[in-house]
Parts: C-alpha cells; structure tokens; sequence
C-alpha cells in the first residue's frame, strides 16, 4: 500500500458533518450527518450547527476510516473545508482536522469548499475533460466557474445579491412550506404547469447572477392572490412551484449557454446542492441536447455538502505539493 495515497478529509461548513477517505482519487468512504434540530427554526442555527458538529465529528471520522478498509496509520494527509462557512462549523472541523494530522504526523491540507463543489464532478467514472464549465449552485453560492486543471478554476460569473437556492428556500417559506423548501418546490413541481403564472428575469449584464427581484415579485404575486383568494397557494401549489422552478433554472441556464457561446467550451457540468433539483438535472440534459453540450451531473450524495469533495481535491493538492501548516485558520467568508 506504501505507493497509494490516502487522503483523510473532513467538511463542516454548515448543517452536515461529513468524513471521506479517498485512496489515489477513488472514494472509499463517504459519511454525512445531518442536522434534523433546525427544522423548527425554519432554517440552520449557527450555534446549534456548531454543537451538533462537535457531537458528531469524532464518530463520523471513525466511521469513514472504518468503513474505507484501512487504518489511520496508512492516511497520507489530511484535507479540511477551511472556508467559506459558519465560522463556528468550520472551527470544529479544522480543529480536528488538525489534531488527527498532528497525531499522525501527517501534512495538512486546507479546501475551499465552493471549489470542492466544482471538483465533485471529478470523483465518478464519467468525468468531464478540460477545460470544462461549471455551474455551481448552493444556498449561498451561484457561480459559472471556468476549469483548465483540478487546481486552475476561474470564476466568470457569481450572484451580486442572492443565491438561487436561497430563492427556492425564502419562495418556499412564502408558500408556508417547512425547511428546508426548495427539495419540496422540486417535489411539487414535478406535477405542476411551469407555464402557469409567469416571474420576470432579471437583466444582469455579463454571466453575474441575481435573484433578489425574483424572490420580491413572487411576495407580491403572492401578496395579491391571497387578497382575493385566501385559499389561492393551497389550490394552485403544483403550479406555482412548478413556475417558480421554471423561472429560476431558465435564469441559470440562459447565463450558462451565455458562457458556452464566449468561452467555445461544450463540456458543462452542475454543481452545488442545487444540482441535486430534479428539473435542474434534466433542464441541463435537455439545454446540452440543443446546445451539442456535454453535460455531467454528480451523484446526489456529491451535490450536496459532503467530505468526498473535500477527498478529492485535497488528493490533487496532493498530488501538487500544496500543503499548509498548523497555523492556518478557518475562514467565513474567501474568495478564490
């Protein structure tokens, strides 16, 4: 085993504690603990998050090197989501990162976790060749993110206000759906008319995104429905969420084909917790269809946040000798 590499990699940036081991880019393990306290809260409580964090991380390390088949002794680093996220989050996770790498005597290596989200789409076998495209979108992140190498990623384009998958959550709370909405948006649209009532899009120059004024004019669609009709959501929710669904995937789509048509690059992929929406998934096949695209999506335990990305990029860092020390220090808010 002396010439594999083993990389030991741990994500906690928000609600999900998640531990992987991959050995030479192959997953071996994929562990992720969800969060169910915030439910009642309509949305994730940091404090809460960085508790359960604590609670969970040890045993969901332990079961990641248990299930991957090997031991501690054979990991050859150890990778951690060092930024962006709640602080709190990411302090537990890079203290034991930390701690298992000093144990071991092993080298440490910190992950941007937006673009782990991105190198998601490296861990199957059907992998996208370079340069491809990248439309990454999460709950606090919309980005078309240009790659020519696992380490050489250039952002193209980002929300200037609210990421998409923010305007399925806030849309859904609207419709008095419980959290986390936007998989229940997906749900219900799937037996909705996407034609049915119609949201403007916003005209936003270049590949930047912004969906603060799809979240306001689906308020005030709503606001004038309910005074005339106050059974309006519980008559007509198929359709809305299927129209809501519709508007904000031809936002994305519209910008991606955008990039494609600038950038002369085919190869396209998703990212992101979004990426896990149904009518985005099949949108993007069908886009890549009349686009003469080729288009990958990541398996739904890879959209979401998860330790497997964390895995296989710290293993290309590895591979490029990019390490960092003890001193590094987990981060809210980083750019690239």
């Amino acid at each position: 085993m002396s010439g594999l590499v083993h990389i030991l990699a741990i994500e906690s940036s928000c609600d999900e504690t998640s531990a992987a081991v991959c050995r030479d880019g192959i997953i071996l393990s994929n562990i992720i603990a969800g969060q169910d306290v915030h439910e009642k809260y309509g949305g994730v409580v940091p404090e809460l998050a960085s508790r359960a964090h604590m609670q969970n991380i040890i045993p969901v390390v332990d079961q990641a090197v248990s299930r991957s088949g090997i031991s501690l002794k054979d990991i050859d680093a150890v990778a951690f989501t060092q930024a962006p996220g709640l602080i709190g989050c990411l302090l537990v996770g890079s203290g034991v990162a930390k701690s298992i790498a000093l144990a071991l005597d092993k080298p440490i290596i910190s992950v941007h976790h937006m673009q782990a989200h991105v190198l998601a789409n490296l861990i199957p076998d059907q992998k996208p060749s370079f340069p491809f495209l990248c439309l990454t979108v999460s709950g606090g992140h919309t980005q078309i993110v240009r790659c020519d190498g696992p380490l050489d990623l250039t952002v193209l384009g980002e929300t200037i206000d609210d990421a998409a998958g923010e305007a399925f959550d806030k849309s859904a709370k609207l419709l008095g759906l419980p959290y986390p909405g936007g998989p229940l948006i997906d749900r219900h649209a799937q037996n909705g008319d996407p034609s049915r009532f119609h949201f403007p899009e916003p005209q936003v120059p270049g590949l930047d995104f912004s969906f603060s004024g799809v979240k306001t004019s689906i308020l005030y669609f709503l606001r004038d429905q309910l005074k005339d009709n106050p059974d309006f959501i519980h008559q007509h929710l198929n359709d809305i969420c299927a129209s809501i669904q519709q508007t904000i995937i031809t936002i994305l789509l519209k910008k991606l084909k955008k990039a494609s048509l600038e950038t002369g690059i085919h190869e396209v992929c998703l990212a992101g917790g979004v990426a896990a929406n149904k009518g985005l998934r099949s949108s993007l096949q069908e886009w890549g269809r009349k686009m003469h695209w080729k288009t990958y999506v990541p398996d739904l335990e890879y959209c979401t946040d998860n330790a497997a990305m964390i895995a296989i990029t710290g293993y290309h860092k590895y591979q490029a000798g990019v390490f960092t020390d003890l001193s590094v220090s987990a981060t809210a808010r980083a750019g690239w």
